[in-house]
C-alpha cells in the first residue's frame, strides 16, 4: 500500500472510503471533472456512466502527472441527486472498482442544487500524493 489508512480505535469500518489517509511525497490536485468525453460532449445523461468518466478523466489527469488511481488521498463528489446516487450505489460501485480498483481514498460526497454543465450529474475532485 502507498498510504496509510487511519482508522480510529473503536470506530466502526467504513464501507467504500475510509476515514484518512496519511501520505509523503508530491501532492496533485485535481479540479473537478465530469462525465463527458476529452472532447467536452456528454455519451450519455446515466449517473452511473457519468460518474465512470468523472472517475476516468480525475485519473487521467493524475496519470499525467505520474500517478495512478493507488496515489488518490482524497475524494469530493458533489451530486445533483442525492437519492439516485443512494439508489445505484451497487453500479457505482462497480464502475469505481473499474477505474480505481480496491482503492478507498478519504471521501467526501454532497448533493448541490447545481453543476455548472446543465448536462452533467456529477463532479469528483481528487487529491492524490505520488512518493518522491
Amino acid at each position: 500500500m502507498v498510504h496509510k489508512v487511519i482508522q480510529p480505535e473503536g470506530w466502526a469500518a467504513p464501507k467504500g472510503y475510509s476515514n484518512g489517509i496519511e501520505a509523503r511525497g508530491r501532492q496533485i490536485f485535481v479540479g473537478g471533472q465530469i462525465g463527458w468525453d476529452a472532447q467536452c460532449r456528454f455519451p450519455s445523461d446515466d449517473l452511473v456512466q457519468q460518474v465512470f468518466l468523472a472517475l476516468k478523466n480525475a485519473i487521467d489527469v493524475v496519470r499525467s502527472a505520474g500517478g495512478g488511481p493507488e496515489h488518490v488521498t482524497r475524494m469530493t463528489w458533489y451530486l445533483v441527486d442525492k437519492k439516485e446516487y443512494v439508489a445505484r450505489l451497487k453500479e457505482i460501485g462497480q464502475v469505481y472498482r473499474e477505474v480505481m480498483g480496491r482503492n478507498f481514498p478519504a471521501m467526501t460526497a454532497v448533493q448541490v442544487a447545481d453543476l455548472v454543465e446543465d448536462a452533467a450529474k456529477v463532479e469528483i475532485e481528487v487529491t492524490a500524493v505520488i512518493p518522491d
